[in-house]
């Protein structure tokens, strides 16, 4: 059987990823390392809690003899780096620790897998960087959207550190061989996302009947794309994805944060007025848009899932979570 290893895999994505890789991978083990920070939650996996193809270890990535030990005991064959501190405005208020996860947490992960894998000239691995569409910056122009070339113009502590650390893996890339793979996907959601995530939260305000908060008109702009045709993305790039390569992820579906507050309520029957403005917070991006189209020519992945059915399943999990 083959090994994979998952940093932050008892997060929203990376729970979302093992979940679907292992009911359909029969002859795969997932190593799944998570330093269980809030926005973890391992009741995510308990449909493989006692099974013996995932194996659960709290820890650090930023832990370079941890990793090291990990690595050793288990050689995996693949990696794939989920683990970050992924809330923008956490990262304003915080950054030194988005810089020590996403920067040092990256490299200590990189060396580790240089290390391991160089014995057999890096055959048969690959190591995915999970990366998102902030590293861009913003778009003005409506009719654009960044490619794989496009130059990184982070504007928040949050994005410049994936920034620096999608550079530390092409580095390790072109400097050592390590068969690298950066993914930038959009926004994600879905069941099981943490409340404070903008769709949740949307949610949530609309289930109590209370406003929804918006940054400063709400006319800032997004693309959204479901939780699971992100994972089935990532999996066409571990099997199929070359080293060294980029890949955009994105379902083409984009619309203003105010538009998307006014669906959410829309499909609850709620009133439109339930819409609280507030003031915005520094560094807000005005519009992400990516192009898509070199993993959905090369790789051969589509999204399934459209915005309007998302957002009812997704409203429908909460319901039943929150027992309204």
């Amino acid at each position: 059987m083959k090994t994979v290893l998952v940093s932050g895999g008892a997060g929203f994505i990376g729970s979302n990823f093992i979940k679907y890789f292992l009911r359909r991978n029969k002859n795969f083990i997932v190593i799944n390392m998570d330093k269980l920070t809030y926005t973890s939650n391992l009741d995510n996996m308990r449909e493989f809690e006692d099974s013996p193809r995932h194996q659960f270890i709290k820890g650090d990535i930023c832990n370079q003899d941890l990793v090291t030990f990990v690595l050793k005991k288990y050689k995996p064959d693949y990696i794939i780096n989920f683990a970050a501190e992924s809330q923008v405005d956490r990262s304003i208020n915080n950054p030194i620790l988005s810089g020590q996860s996403n920067i040092i947490g990256t490299l200590s992960l990189l060396e580790g897998a240089k290390n391991i894998w160089k014995r057999n000239k890096f055959s048969g691995n690959k190591f995915i960087q999970i990366s998102a569409d902030d590293v861009y910056g913003s778009l003005n122009n409506k009719n654009d959207a960044f490619f794989e070339d496009s130059s990184l113009n982070p504007y928040t502590p949050f994005s410049a550190t994936k920034a620096a650390a999608d550079m530390l893996c092409q580095s390790y890339y072109k400097t050592y061989g390590l068969p690298v793979i950066i993914t930038r996907c959009c926004n994600n959601y879905g069941p099981g996302q943490h409340i404070e995530k903008f769709i949740p939260n949307c949610i949530k305000s609309a289930l109590d009947n209370k406003p929804i908060p918006l940054y400063g008109d709400g006319n800032s702009s997004r693309e959204w794309i479901y939780v699971t045709d992100h994972a089935i993305a990532l999996i066409r790039t571990l099997f199929y994805g070359k080293p060294g390569e980029i890949y955009n992820i994105g379902s083409g579906e984009e619309i203003s944060n105010i538009d998307l507050a006014r669906k959410v309520l829309s499909i609850l029957n709620n009133p439109q007025y339930l819409i609280e403005k507030v003031k915005e917070t520094p560094g807000q991006d005005c519009r992400y848009a990516l192009n898509s189209y070199k993993i959905r020519n090369n790789l051969e992945w589509s999204h399934k899932m459209n915005l309007n059915e998302g957002l009812k399943d997704t409203i429908l999990w909460y319901k039943d979570k929150l027992n309204i």
